[in-house]
Order: structure tokens, then sequence, then C-alpha cells
């Protein structure tokens, strides 16, 4: 089940510091917190993200399935968010990338990780780019 996946995933990556083993070994990884669209519930999602300018871009993938994550649907409900990386924990605004803009990171990330074009190959919707960038 994937929550339980997220939930050994999220400790041990409380446990070291923001490192990750396994399918995560060397990749940037962030534990995303958003607010839930319906429910209003804080949920915490691990997530790997791009360093973009003085953010991060994070990608709605959910592994190639025809619709986007939970999360995603969070961030546009309600963009404020919170962002563990490393052993820090930053306050953010999401906004979702458009265009050029969205392309560009795109095109960066599957080329850094060739999951991602798969994960792309698999659905025919585009994957959306989310830029979470420091709040205020």
């Amino acid at each position: 089940m994937p929550s339980d996946w997220n939930t050994g995933v999220i400790e041990e990556f409380r446990a070291n510091g923001g490192k990750v083993a396994g399918p995560f070994d060397g990749a940037l990884l962030l534990l995303l917190h958003t607010t839930g669209a319906r429910t209003g519930q804080e949920h915490v999602t691990p997530v790997m993200y791009r360093p973009v300018g003085d953010g991060y871009a994070v990608f709605a993938s959910k592994a190639g399935a025809p619709s986007n994550p939970d999360w995603y649907h969070n961030l546009v409900a309600n963009p404020s968010c919170l962002a563990e990386i490393g052993t820090q924990t930053v306050p953010l605004t999401a906004r979702v990338a458009g265009g050029e803009e969205r392309d560009r990171i795109w095109t960066a990330h599957k080329s850094a990780n060739p999951g991602f074009a798969e994960y792309e190959k698999k659905t025919t919707r585009q994957i959306p780019v989310v830029i979470l960038e420091p709040a205020g």
C-alpha cells in the first residue's frame, strides 16, 4: 500500500537527515507538506525535486497514472505549503509552471532522471511541473 511505503520513506528521510536508500538513493528528495483540498488536513508526501532559482520544482507524475496525484490537487487549492529539505523545514508557495518554463524544467528533469520519461510515455496527460518558491 503506497501510504505504508511513503511512511517508511518519511521515517528514513527524517532519521538520516534527508537521505534515503533504495530507489531514492542519491536522489534529491523532499517531504512536501500540503493541506488537503477537501479535508483541510495536513498530508506529507516524499517527492523528488529539482532546484530552480531560489526554489524547487516538483513533478506530478504519479508514476504515469492517468490522474494527477492528490498532493497536486492540494497545492492548486492551497498553494501555501512546507517542505522538509535535508534537516530544514521551509515555508513555500506553489505555482504551476507553464509554457517554455515548464518544458525547459521538465526536459532537464527527464534527462537527469530517465524514469520520469517512462512515466510520461505511460500517460496521455501532460505531467504538471510545480514550482515551490520561498513564501513571503
